[in-house]
């Protein structure tokens, strides 16, 4: 019973998480706050859905091979949107900046 309400929990939370991180990507101004938006929410989202299937699974080999994957999430996720944006400025892709009057 404890164990399925924190599956419930963890899947209900990294499924929202996952979508407030495409709303930002759709309704941010620009390229740098999209890809901020993107890289920070979803890889909670992905760990808490990861975290989710730990807990249904059990303690068993496969377990340890989602928590590694949770591990690597940890690492590349913001590593490859560090880079990407990184690229984006090397681009001369300017951050949007509102009319000044």
């Amino acid at each position: 019973m404890l164990k399925t309400f924190f599956v419930i929990l963890f899947l209900a939370l990294g499924s929202f998480l996952i979508v407030v991180a495409s709303i930002g990507v759709v309704r941010f101004p620009d390229f740098y706050t999209r890809v901020h938006a993107a890289g920070k929410v979803d890889t909670l989202g992905q760990s808490l859905i990861l975290l989710a299937l730990i807990i249904y699974e059990g303690l068993s080999p496969l377990s340890l091979k989602i928590f590694l994957i949770i591990i690597l999430i940890y690492l590349i996720n913001p590593s490859a949107t560090h880079f990407v944006a990184q690229a984006a400025y090397l681009a001369r892709i300017w951050p949007f900046e509102k009319n000044k009057k």
